[in-house]
C-alpha cells in the first residue's frame, strides 16, 4: 500500500504520510547519535591518549579529521540523496557510520583509530543532509516548522548528552565504548528505517564527481584552517595557506558548476535572500552555541573546579534551553514569520551572553547560558525554516547539504575564534579572559540580529520555488 503525495504547489491534495511523526523521531535520534560522538569523544581523549601512545597531534587528529569528513562530504551527500533518492543514502549513511564506530572501538593502534574516525565522517556526511532532506519533503507548512524544531534542539541536547556519556563511559567500561555504544542503536535504527522510511523517487543522472572532489577539498582546507587557527593563530601560515587553497577551491568549483552538464549545485540557489539568509542564520548560531559549550566547559572545570561529569549536569539546564528555543521558534514562525523570530532571538542570545560577562556568578553563568542557548535554539529553526522556504523538493538534499556545512563552518570558526579571544584563560593566565569571549559573543549575536532585520525577507516575501510534482511516493 502506498500514497502519492506531490509537492503541496501542485495542487495536490492527498493525505500526508502517516508515521511521519515515527520517523522524525527514528531519524532525530539517528541525528543525536552524530552530534553526540563530537562532544562524547572530547572526554575520552586522555585515556585514549595514554592507551595508544597518541601525540597531542595525533590527540588533535582524532577529533578534527571527523569534523573535516564530516564537513567537506556534505554537499556530496546532500546531492547523491536528490538523485539516489533520500532513503537509500540515509541507509548506506548510517550502515557506514555503525561499522566505522565498531572498527574504531577495536583500535589498538593510531592509524586504525584515524581510519575509523575517517569513515564515521564519511557515513555522517551520507546521512544527515539525507535524513534533513527526507524531513524537509515529507513535512509541509506548520508541521515543516514544528519538525524542524525538533531537529534544531537536537543541537544544544547533543552537546550535553555527549559530555554526559563520554565521563561515564570513560569513567567506567572505558574509551572503546565511546565508540561500541554507536553499534546497537545504528543496528536497530538501520533495521526500522528500512520499514518507515518514506520512498522518493531520486531525480536520476550522474554526480558531478569532478566537482565534488573540488568542494570537498575546498571545504575540507578551510574547516582545517578554523581548527588550527585557535592554536597557532589567524595570522599564521597553518591558517592563511589552507584558507588560500580553500579559496582557490571554491573559485575552481564556481567555474565547475558553470560549464558541468550536471551540475552538484545550482549557485542561483545560493542567490536566494531566504536561502542566503538561512546559511548566515546557521552559521551564526552554530558559531554561538559552540561557544557557549567551549567557554562554559572551561569556567565550570577551571574556575569553579567542577569535575568533567560535574559540568556535563550543569550543561543539561542549557540543552533544555536549546529545546525550548526551538519550540519557541517553531510556533512563533507561523505567527511572525522568520525574520522576526530570528531577530527576537538572536538579541535574547546577545543578552544572555552579556550576563555571563558582566555578572561574577556561578548561578548567573548558568542562566544566563541557557537564555542564551534559548535564543540561540530559535535562531536554528528561523535559518532552517527560511532556507527551506526558497528549496524546492528535487533540491531538499543538496540544500540540506549546504546547510550542514554551515553548520560546520560555523561550528570551527566559533572554537577558533573563542579560543583566541580566551587564549590567557586557557593556559591559567588570567581567568577575565574568559569574560572576554562572552562579550564577543554577545556582540556577535547583537550584530547578527541587526542584519537579520535589514536582510531578511519580510513575512510576506516569498521567493519563487522551483515545482517538480509527482515525485514522492511513501510507503505506508
Amino acid at each position: 500500500m502506498s500514497e502519492q503525495r506531490p509537492h503541496p504547489e501542485t495542487g495536490d491534495t492527498a493525505q500526508p504520510y502517516q508515521r511521519r511523526w515515527r520517523m522524525l523521531a527514528l531519524l532525530g535520534l539517528a541525528q543525536l547519535m552524530l552530534i553526540v560522538d563530537v562532544t562524547v569523544v572530547a572526554l575520552a581523549l586522555p585515556q585514549m591518549g595514554a592507551e595508544l601512545g597518541l601525540g597531542r597531534g595525533e590527540l588533535t587528529w582524532v577529533v578534527s579529521i571527523y569534523a573535516l569528513m564530516f564537513g567537506g562530504l556534505m554537499l556530496l551527500g546532500g546531492k547523491a540523496a536528490d538523485v539516489f533518492g533520500s532513503r537509500r543514502i540515509v541507509l548506506v549513511g548510517l550502515a557506514v557510520f555503525t561499522l566505522a564506530s565498531l572498527l574504531t572501538g577495536f583500535a589498538a593502534d593510531p592509524t586504525t583509530l584515524l581510519i575509523g574516525r575517517a569513515f564515521q565522517g564519511i557515513g555522517a556526511a551520507a546521512m544527515s543532509p539525507a535524513a534533513l532532506s527526507t524531513i524537509a519533503r515529507t513535512f509541509q507548512g506548520a508541521e515543516l516548522a514544528k519538525a524542524l524544531g525538533v531537529w534544531s534542539a537536537l543541537g544544544g541536547a547533543g552537546a550535553a548528552i555527549g559530555v554526559l556519556l563520554g565521563g561515564l563511559l570513560t569513567s567506567g567500561p572505558g574509551w572503546s565504548w565511546v565508540f561500541w555504544v554507536n553499534v546497537p542503536v545504528g543496528v536497530l535504527l538501520f533495521i526500522a528505517f528500512v520499514r518507515i522510511l518514506p520512498s522518493f523517487q531520486g531525480s536520476g543522472g550522474r554526480l558531478d564527481l569532478f566537482g565534488a572532489v573540488i568542494v570537498t577539498l575546498a571545504t575540507a582546507s578551510v574547516i582545517f584552517a578554523l581548527v588550527n587557527a585557535g592554536d597557532g593563530g589567524w595570522l599564521s601560515l597553518a591558517v592563511l595557506l589552507p584558507l588560500l587553497g580553500g579559496a582557490v577551491g571554491y573559485t575552481l568549483f564556481v567555474w565547475r558548476q558553470r560549464t558541468a552538464r550536471t551540475p552538484l549545485l545550482d549557485l542561483g540557489m545560493l542567490a536566494r535572500r531566504p536561502v542566503a539568509s538561512g546559511l548566515g542564520l546557521i552559521f551564526v548560531a552554530t558559531a554561538l552555541m559552540i561557544a557557549v559549550f567551549f567557554l562554559g566547559s572551561f569556567t565550570f572545570q577551571q574556575v569553579h573546579g567542577f569535575s568533567a561529569l560535574d559540568t556535563g549536569l550543569v550543561f543539561i539546564p542549557v540543552a533544555l534551553g536549546t529545546i525550548g528555543g526551538a519550540q519557541f521558534g517553531a510556533r512563533a514562525l507561523g505567527r511572525f514569520g522568520a525574520r522576526a523570530t530570528a531577530v527576537v532571538g538572536l538579541f535574547i542570545a546577545a543578552l544572555g551572553m552579556a550576563a555571563a560577562a558582566g555578572i561574577a556568578s556561578m548561578t548567573v553563568l548558568v542562566i544566563a547560558m541557557t537564555v542564551a542557548a534559548l535564543g540561540i535554539g530559535a535562531t536554528f529553526v528561523a535559518s532552517s525554516t527560511s532556507l527551506f522556504s526558497a528549496v524546492a523538493p528535487h533540491e531538499a538534499g543538496i540544500g540540506s547539504g549546504v546547510l550542514s556545512t554551515f553548520h560546520e563552518f560555523g561550528a570551527a570558526t566559533g572554537v577558533s575564534a573563542v579560543s583566541s579571544i580566551a587564549a590567557a584563560a586557557l593556559v591559567g593566565d588570567a581567568i577575565t579572559a574568559f569574560d572576554r569571549g562572552y562579550w564577543f559573543g554577545a556582540v556577535v549575536a547583537a550584530v547578527a540580529a541587526l542584519l537579520a532585520l535589514a536582510i531578511m525577507p519580510g513575512r510576506a516575501a516569498r521567493s519563487p520555488r522551483p515545482q517538480q510534482g509527482g515525485e514522492r511516493t511513501a510507503e505506508a
